[in-house]
């Protein structure tokens, strides 16, 4: 007790600020045995004391020290006894422990380190959404989810749905600035918010092309003064009254725009100035605008604009400006890397592997379209302005080239030579065309081959085979992966009806270039004529899909079906032809043609009167339409179009025939006397005509029956010394054959002549050398019989009319009425004839050919 000391009675206002709990006293540790001992044992716990407040061997003293008196310690230095049981609960074991082991596991309690006993976790408070500020945010989202929406859709082309989701937005928004006005929150607007939706909204009525609500809702925004960099929609409106070709209101919103911008955004000040260059050329101020795209190119040149430059120099006819301003364009820095850069190196492993991954990037596919577009733009120009610039326009494309040489496009030179060459082909210069041409032969191989291959093309264009052929191995040899050079080298071939031959080089091209759509038709057209259909079909297939509204294309795959015998599917693809091109006669033909097989006649007529519509001068068509009414019975109708068949081929006689019969079948007697009258003045020798000319005279009782029927009998007769001269004189060869082989068998080998008098000679030469010799005839006997000259002049004028072949003149074949209307699509097919065709032949023009009759003595 000694060392213990009591504290004063009197309140101390700064009691307890020095007293802690001694666990945390670190200082007496060393002095503490039980500390020790745990740090020196194994298990380090000690056993619990059954004392009703926790004590130790040593005893409970007091503890003392400067800092004045301190609480009774129940163990050596103070510390609480570990394991004790204080207020009914055992404390936590301390020192080194097992992870969630306690010392009162023993008296029932379980293995629990987590504290999973007690339960999961209350749930979180749930959020409340009828509090003004969480109705605000939530309309907020909505708006610009709206938006976003808006956007994407237009992105897809969606240009309606993009206009309704942003309508929408506007109303959200409207709502949701009520919605602050009513918490009370007005000060609080979301400026951004406003401006993203009306600006959002006027653009969506601009794409959908509702140009005065685009213009008001732009208005709004350049109106209201609390929008930072407003007057940028002002760029917006000018395009706006640009598509309305209001070119002074473009102009001036253009120039109100480009006072607002400050010097400081230097390109969009540079494509407003460009804008307003592009509305003074519409305008048809070509100063203007030069003065507009000079400013661009001194401050910051463009190709674009220094293309526009020169078509306004060209618009004004100033060659030396339009000098400048080409050498101006060619000298326009692209600002792309080299194309050595993506070479690869054979050292460097790392550095390989990046240019790989960077050679087909989107950097390097933009540099790659500028630089076309550059070129492109180049090789306008010096097509517009070389017939301009000097003299002549070989001159001027010879200054062009010589500037492009000395520029960063020198290979672009060459181009141009082949383009020069192509001028002189659009001219119908072809000599100097092929002279230019011929130049390249020295050149490097890729110019070398691109002329040879042009060669080729004008060779085989005049149907000078062996000079195509010529040029197009020179331009295979000169490059072998040239696409055009393997095509004419096919076609070449095809024209010598190699197809086998032509096929496997249509196929390599295709192999260089799988896009090479002249390849693949050739190819086709290939097949089809080595008859294999199938393999035709489906290169013509392919072809559909790459070239998707080709008329050619659709009309050979239904010619292919037809002849594969699925006339359904040839139907569907004419189709589609005329869906392409409506107004195509040969095809409106082919599907009557179709239709008319398949039995269906109103259709098949609906298709041949479209087709006579827009060509009437189709004889298969008038033919199927005359037919077609006849079989109907309005003969009537059926007399228009063989008329006009008539004035097609005049000298086809069973044109006229046929009016005559309609005029008959539909009871008009007299005027089918008088067709036939006239019929028989261009005509004398036509039995038929003067058998119906008999008949008609005979029902109607008049006294010219007996003048025809002596000519009917007279031709008639004729017709049979004919067909005796025909015969004999097919016998008489005959037997000159046959005696020629016999004199030749005989033992003396020397034939004897046969005799024959000038008045058999007409029976001894053949039927060809009968129609060259006739017309001579015919003038020796005109000549000699000058009491009957008129009727001679008029017969001999009919003979040497007539066509020297073996048709008839009154029946033309169907090779002939093909060859007389090519299809501009592919090649014709045979038209079956209609039942309607034949029953008229078989009627009344089936009977008789007079076209080798001879003249009557």
């Amino acid at each position: 007790m000694e060392n213990v000391h009591l504290a004063l009675e009197e309140d101390d206002l700064y009691s307890g600020y020095n007293d802690y709990n001694p666990t945390f006293d670190s200082e007496e540790l060393e002095n503490d045995l039980g500390f020790q001992q745990a740090v020196r044992t194994s298990h380090g716990r000690r056993p619990p004391m059954t004392a009703k407040f926790p004590g130790t061997a040593i005893g409970a003293r007091p503890i003392a020290s400067s800092f004045g008196s301190r609480v009774p310690m129940t163990s050596s230095m103070g510390r609480p006894m570990t394991g004790a049981v204080q207020d009914g609960a055992a404390r936590p074991m301390t020192a080194v422990r097992a992870a969630g082991y306690t010392s009162s596991l023993t008296r029932g309690s379980t293995f629990d380190p987590l504290g999973q006993s007690k339960g999961p976790a209350p749930p979180l408070e749930a959020k409340n959404d009828d509090t003004p500020e969480e109705k605000i945010k939530i309309l907020e989202k909505k708006v610009n989810d709206l938006i976003e929406e808006s956007c994407m859709a237009q992105s897809v082309g969606a240009l309606q749905l993009a206009l309704e989701k942003a309508k929408e937005a506007g109303r959200k928004e409207r709502m949701l600035m009520r919605q602050r006005e009513q918490s009370g929150n007005a000060d609080h607007i979301n400026l951004d918010l406003t401006y993203s939706v009306l600006l959002n909204l006027a653009n969506q009525y601009a794409n959908n092309e509702m140009f005065p609500e685009a213009l008001n809702s732009y208005q709004v925004i350049v109106k209201n003064k609390m929008f930072s960099n407003a007057g940028r929609m002002k760029v917006n409106m000018a395009n706006i009254y640009f598509k309305q070709k209001n070119y002074p209101k473009a102009i001036k919103f253009y120039r109100m725009a480009l006072d607002q911008i400050s010097n400081a955004h230097k390109e969009m000040r540079i494509k407003i100035m460009q804008n307003i260059g592009v509305v003074f050329v519409r305008m048809g101020q070509y100063s203007d605008a030069i003065t507009s795209f000079e400013h661009i190119m001194s401050e910051s040149p463009n190709i674009k604009t220094g293309f526009n430059l020169i078509l306004c120099y060209y618009a004004i006819g100033d060659r030396e400006r339009m000098k400048k301003a080409f050498q101006k364009l060619i000298s326009v820095p692209l600002g792309i890397d080299e194309e050595d850069k993506y070479i690869p190196s054979n050292d460097d492993t790392n550095a390989n592997m990046v240019i790989e991954a960077i050679k087909n990037d989107k950097l390097h596919q933009m540099e790659r379209d500028l630089k076309v577009l550059a070129e492109k733009y180049i090789m306008t120009a010096a097509k517009l302005i070389a017939p301009a610039i000097e003299t002549s326009f070989a001159t001027g494309f010879d200054w062009c080239v010589d500037m492009v040489k000395s520029s960063q496009y020198v290979e672009l030179a060459n181009d141009l030579e082949i383009n020069k060459a192509i001028t002189y082909l659009r001219q119908r210069d072809f000599n100097q065309a092929v002279e230019t041409l011929k130049t390249f032969e020295k050149k490097d191989s890729r110019v070398k081959s691109a002329a040879a291959t042009n060669l080729s093309f004008l060779y085989f264009l005049e149907k000078d085979y062996d000079q195509a052929d010529r040029y197009s191995d020179l331009a295979m040899n000169a490059d072998r992966y040239n696409p055009a050079a393997l095509i004419n080298k096919g076609n070449t071939v095809f024209s010598k009806q190699d197809y086998e031959k032509a096929a496997e080089f249509y196929k390599e091209a295709l192999r260089n270039d799988s896009s090479c759509t002249e390849a693949l038709y050739n190819l086709g057209l290939t097949y089809k004529k080595l008859n294999r259909l199938e393999e035709a079909l489906d290169c013509f297939l392919k072809l559909h899909a790459i070239l998707r509204n080709s008329a050619q294309v659709m009309f050979q795959l239904a010619h292919l079906y037809e002849l594969l015998e699925d006339p359904q599917q040839a139907i569907e693809w004419l189709m589609q032809v005329i869906s392409v091109t409506p107004t195509d006669p040969q095809a409106l033909a082919k599907l009557g043609e179709l239709h008319d097989g398949e039995g269906d006649k109103s259709q098949a007529f609906q298709y041949y009167y479209e087709s006579f519509r827009y060509f009437p001068s189709n004889i298969d068509v008038i033919e199927w339409l005359g037919a077609y009414y006849i079989e109907t019975q309005f003969c009537e109708k059926a007399i228009q179009y063989f008329e006009r068949a008539t004035l097609i081929q005049p000298t086809q006689v069973k044109w006229q025939l046929m009016v005559a019969s309609c005029y008959r079948r539909s009871g008009n007697y007299q005027k089918a006397l008088e067709t036939y009258k006239d019929i028989h003045r261009k005509f004398p020798e036509n039995v038929e005509c003067l058998r119906f000319l008999v008949r008609l005279c005979t029902d109607m009782g008049l006294n010219e029956v007996q003048e025809y029927a002596t000519k009917l009998k007279k031709v008639e007769k004729m017709k049979e010394i004919k067909e005796q001269r025909v015969k004999s004189g097919r016998e008489g060869s005959a037997r000159g054959r046959r005696e020629g082989r016999e004199g030749s068998a005989g033992s003396a080998g020397i034939s004897t002549p046969v005799l024959t008098s000038p008045k058999k000679a007409s029976v001894m030469v053949s039927q060809s050398e009968s129609k060259q010799l006739s017309p001579l005839l015919d003038s020796e006997r005109d000549s000699s019989h000058s009491s009957n000259s008129t009727k001679g002049e008029r017969l001999s004028a009919k003979m040497r009319s007539l066509p020297a072949s073996n048709e008839p003149y009154e029946a033309s074949s169907q090779k002939e009425l093909d060859a007389s209307y090519v299809d501009p699509l592919g090649p014709q097919m045979e038209r079956p004839k209609t039942g309607a065709k034949k029953r008229m032949e078989d009627d009344d023009f089936a009977d008789e050919e007079l076209g080798d009759d001879l003249l009557p003595e």
